[in-house]
């Protein structure tokens, strides 16, 4: 019997406790020895650098790249988690026709919650017109329609969104 691999999706605001969620989860699955990897949407940004904006094309460009990786270790046998704001509906969409065995959280934060928190400084650089691209705080965010998960971190700490993350993907996953 071949275990199928999934791709878990976490979306939400920026500083909404995807990345955090994300490594907790990595950390739950690796101690019960099931292969796992998480792609950071901030990471591949990085790996482009200069190259790539905050342009819907250029936030397109980001997503392609994390789908193509979570395919490549999907097919290798390694589950993969992707933390990414992932706003458009034509990014959400296209990971959903690419990515098989893709189940999608919402991060959901409120606003507020999410500007108090602020590590990289975007919301107080947005705020003083230094950046104009922060989506949630300069154009609306659209939750995703029904995702598979909803993950709210204004109630439960990353950890116990991880564990709870962890419980849904037990009674979830189906094997081949």
């Amino acid at each position: 019997m071949q275990i199928r691999t999934y791709t878990i999706w976490l979306m939400g605001l920026t500083s909404s406790g995807k990345s955090t969620i994300a490594e907790h989860l990595v950390n739950i699955l690796q101690n019960k020895d099931i292969p796992i990897l998480h792609y950071d949407g901030d990471e591949v940004r990085s790996f482009f650098g200069k190259d790539i904006g905050f342009t819907e094309d250029d936030r397109g460009r980001v997503v392609e790249t994390l789908a193509h990786l979570a395919i490549k270790a999907n097919n290798a046998g390694i589950n993969v988690v992707v933390s990414a704001l992932t706003a458009h509906q034509t990014a959400r969409e296209h990971i959903k026709e690419t990515i098989p065995n893709l189940l999608v959280g919402h991060v959901y934060c409120p606003i507020d919650i999410c500007i108090a928190r602020d590590p990289k400084g975007l919301y107080e650089k947005a705020r003083n017109g230094e950046i104009d691209t922060l989506i949630g705080y300069n154009s609306t965010y659209q939750p995703p329609v029904e995702p598979d998960i909803k993950l709210d971190t204004s109630r439960f700490s990353a950890e116990e969104n991880a564990h709870r993350l962890y419980r849904f993907l037990e009674n979830h996953i189906k094997y081949s």
